[in-house]
């Protein structure tokens, strides 16, 4: 798939189909929802994405709030003409996963013409929160 046809409208399972022999294909993570300003996923649980005693790494879960926002930000610009590149991620992580998905749910809140700040709630299938996350995303301009 060429990234740079990216739109809202794009299926679901074609991104997902596409995205797998990536790291968020070895990490279990896929999108659930994409909407302008929010996009959803999930991550199973595996032995690619926990700890050695069982529990989600929190690496694994900043790995999903950078996808997700990343994503977002992607299908905010003109994506043949600009780049969107991660420069900052940080989390507080409150909970642990143990079994099941940890569910991410990330929404703009800052639209610039140069950065776009997105925070990220994970929670469990219960709805626990887990994890919350706040990415900057910088956008630049492409050279090719």
């Amino acid at each position: 798939m060429d990234f740079s046809l990216l739109t809202a409208e794009t299926p679901l399972e074609l991104i997902n189909q596409t995205t797998q022999n990536s790291l968020l294909g070895s990490l279990g993570i896929e999108f659930t929802k994409i909407e302008p300003r929010t996009i959803e996923g999930t991550m199973e649980l595996s032995e690619k994405n926990c700890r050695p005693d069982g529990l989600l790494h929190g690496g694994a879960n900043l790995a999903l709030a950078e996808t997700l926002a990343g994503l977002g930000s992607m299908l905010l610009v003109d994506f043949k003409s600009y780049d969107v590149r991660g420069i900052q991620v940080t989390g507080s992580h409150t909970g642990s996963l143990k079994k099941g998905k940890a569910l991410g749910v990330a929404k703009i809140i800052h639209e610039g013409n140069q950065t776009h700040v997105w925070n990220v709630d994970i929670t469990n299938e219960e709805g626990r929160l887990i994890s919350t996350a706040r990415v900057t995303n910088m956008i630049v301009k492409r050279n090719d």
